[in-house]
């Protein structure tokens, strides 16, 4: 375990105004699993893709050292070759096409030009039986969910005789079993001798895992802890993070709960896509001035379906029930016209669907809500500019100025301004889908101080969340969904974890 497989020494990134990365320094035995841990911005993906060439040598300062020699990589071609590969947090997988088709884009299988396909689907089920996956290697990427999309990544790192495989927050994205098996199939893969470097927000995964747990905070090494000769706590891991203990994760609230803002009544919703089957099945929810309501469920229970269906259709097929508004019912067939009954909907994919990474701040802060910032068609850019700008010091954005890109945001600072563009519309019931997926402790504190202050403004919350302690810390009561229906409503002092999974088994026993 003592070998050094990569030693990477004095590692500075600049980009335009930003000091990314600032003499980071970074030690990986052979054989080991290595945490990479720090708050949104603290440079972890940044340093690793410093590693894997997606920025070439000579953009950065400083010298990687890997297998005992002086490393330069100007493509991710390079990196790879040497058995370094890299799995992005958004999975790099073509929907449309097969399991064996991604596997081995690329990197095909052929001769003189020519795919060999009983070879390529051989060695592609060769790949899904190390990875744990039955699926068929003809099996559409579309057709299957994201815990195997996750290993059909892994399978494709496999299939390029991979030694250190990089892993960009793996489980943000999966439930808890899938969660399980990957973290699982990670521990395998280091009996047999691979190398893994870990980047995730899930820290109690990451004690599950880890032999090093390398933080990061500003751009620059904090520490390495050795899990083997030391008691690491998730406390210990956050002091490094953010430079301060944090006692309790959730800030304090005192609801003040008030009269019925939203109500959705016998909701019922057939598939987006297999318009013959039923998905939701007679919803019933409320939520309450001040109120803070949670959503859980396991994934495919319909949470995210019933919201988005909610807001303006945009989910789902031969919707069926009644909206209403403090006692009125209210026409949501449409986004503007759900927008303008009062209901805003911050998407769980701030990335593909909550920005427009493009974009400066400003223009992904007005978005939703253009004319309020124009005349006649004409956009007032002051005006514009006035209101990114108090937003991004309401909600503490982090950026050099409010026309820095939204690609160029840490994901925490991202999803604070995907909330701006909603606030901006005025709502009285936010529904908040996954609302601090990805982004670190310290951002998700400040995100739950933002909802415990719309609350105690009168605003109405419903918030779909994975995270059980999440809900729990957060919600003044919790709704418990599986498949498609509404199959328990727990007060803040009757929900725990215990009684929310008993909920859901015997809903599944019932049906």
């Amino acid at each position: 375990m003592d070998n050094i497989i990569l030693e990477m020494r004095g590692i500075t990134k600049t980009f335009p105004g930003v000091k990314a990365l600032d003499n980071v320094n970074l030690k990986v035995r052979e054989g080991e699993i290595h945490a990479l841990v720090g708050e949104n911005g603290a440079g972890k993906s940044t340093l690793m893709k410093v590693l894997s060439g997606v920025y070439p040598a000579g953009t950065y300062e400083g010298e990687i050292h890997y297998d005992g020699e002086v490393r330069h990589f100007s493509t991710i071609s390079d990196s790879e070759e040497l058995g370094i590969i890299i799995i992005h947090q958004e999975l790099a997988l073509v929907p449309l096409l097969s399991i064996a088709e991604n596997i081995f884009l690329g990197n095909e299988m052929a001769v003189n030009g020519v795919i060999n396909w009983p070879q390529t689907f051989a060695r592609t089920k060769e790949l899904l039986a190390k990875v744990g996956l039955k699926d068929s290697p003809s099996t559409r990427i579309t057709d299957i969910g994201v815990g195997k999309q996750q290993l059909v990544e892994i399978a494709k790192a496999l299939s390029k005789k991979v030694r250190l495989l990089i892993l960009d927050e793996p489980t943000a994205s999966l439930n808890e079993n899938d969660s399980d098996a990957l973290l699982t199939l990670l521990m395998e893969f280091r009996k047999q001798g691979m190398t893994s470097i870990i980047i995730s927000h899930k820290l109690n995964e990451i004690r599950k895992v880890a032999d090093q747990i390398t933080i990061l905070r500003d751009g620059t090494t904090v520490e390495t802890l050795d899990c083997h000769t030391q008691e690491i706590s998730e406390d210990r891991i956050i002091k490094g993070m953010v430079g301060r203990d944090m006692e309790d994760r959730y800030p304090p609230r005192e609801p003040k709960i008030g009269d019925v803002l939203l109500e959705v009544k016998n909701w019922n919703v057939f598939h987006q896509n297999h318009r013959d089957r039923q998905f939701l099945h007679d919803v019933n929810l409320t939520v309450r001035a001040g109120e803070v309501v949670g959503i859980a469920g396991l994934m495919g229970a319909g949470r995210t379906e019933t919201a988005m269906s909610i807001f303006g259709r945009s989910w789902g097929h031969r919707i069926t029930g009644e909206v209403l508004m403090r006692g009125k019912p209210v026409d949501v067939s449409t986004i503007p016209r759900a927008i303008e009954a009062g209901l805003a909907y911050v998407t769980e994919d701030r990335k593909q669907l909550g920005l427009v990474l493009q974009n400066n701040i400003v223009k992904n802060t007005t978005l939703a809500n253009l004319s309020d910032v124009s005349k006649s068609g004409v956009i007032d850019e002051r005006k514009e500019a006035q209101v990114a700008s108090g937003y991004r010091n309401k909600l503490r954005i982090r950026s050099h100025s409010i026309y820095q890109e939204a690609v160029n945001l840490s994901g925490g600072n991202q999803q604070k301004v995907v909330l701006s563009k909603w606030l901006f519309t005025n709502p009285e019931v936010l529904i908040l889908d996954e609302p601090t997926r990805g982004i670190d402790v310290g951002a998700k504190f400040e995100i739950y101080t933002i909802i415990n202050q719309l609350a105690a403004e009168g605003k109405g919350i419903l918030m779909i969340s994975s995270e059980m302690p999440e809900l729990l810390g957060t919600c003044d009561r919790v709704y418990v969904m599986n498949e498609g229906r509404i199959v328990a409503e727990l007060p803040k002092g009757e929900a725990s974890q215990e009684s929310i999974m008993r909920a859901i088994m015997r809903s599944g026993e019932k049906n």
